[in-house]
């Protein structure tokens, strides 16, 4: 799905028609949208630490895109269109997984405007760990690997503190991730010394 998902977003960037689930914005919204996108890199708090200037410049690189509400727009498991990744500029997205032994998936986080998805696949080029819904209708800014290099190829140094700062941020979860995992353990631990205490012997 998510294959067809990607050939979809190029075909529209081509100027196929739309089918509805997603689409490329007019050319005022992607103005607009864009405009969005470099504030939200520049904001103080970002962990893209780009000047205006230069966030004015990776935006250049990047595409306005509206996706539907119950859109799967990156899909866990996903290995061949792992080249992408999208900033939400409105709207929210549901990050959910599939565990061991389960069929339904489970919600890990709902994230709005701000957020990141894909960055990790988009580095490593690994299968997508997580699968992305769109909650809510969405505006979105798509940067691709191709993007990138184009980037590289232009601006070195701007793609140089873009790649950086997108590492600190899987950086960032991986902490959070396994600071999740430490109390795991520990409720783990605690509920089998409580059986074991429960248990006759």
């Amino acid at each position: 799905m998510l294959k067809k998902f990607v050939q979809r977003v190029i075909s529209r960037w081509r100027g196929a028609p739309d089918d509805g689930e997603f689409q490329l914005t007019s050319d005022a919204f992607a103005r607009h949208a864009m405009a969005m996108a470099a504030e939200m890199l520049a904001v103080p708090s970002a962990l893209l630490q780009l000047s205006p200037e230069e966030t004015l410049v990776v935006v250049r690189y990047m595409r306005a895109l509206q996706i539907a509400q119950g859109t799967v727009f990156i899909r866990e498991g996903e290995v061949h269109n792992t080249g992408f990744m999208v900033l939400v500029l409105t709207g929210e997205v549901t990050v959910e997984t599939i565990v061991v032994s389960r069929v339904s998936p489970i919600t890990v986080t709902v994230l709005g405007p701000g957020s990141m998805h894909g960055d990790l696949g988009l580095i490593d080029g690994l299968p997508r760990s997580a699968s992305c819904t769109a909650s809510t209708d969405l505006q979105c800014a798509v940067l691709t690997r191709e993007d990138i290099l184009r980037l590289l190829d232009d601006y070195p140094k701007i793609c140089a503190k873009l790649m950086i700062a997108i590492s600190m941020r899987i950086g960032d979860r991986l902490r959070d991730n396994t600071s999740k995992l430490k109390m795991y353990v520990q409720l783990t631990k605690a509920m089998q010394q409580e059986i074991d205490h429960l248990m006759p012997k």
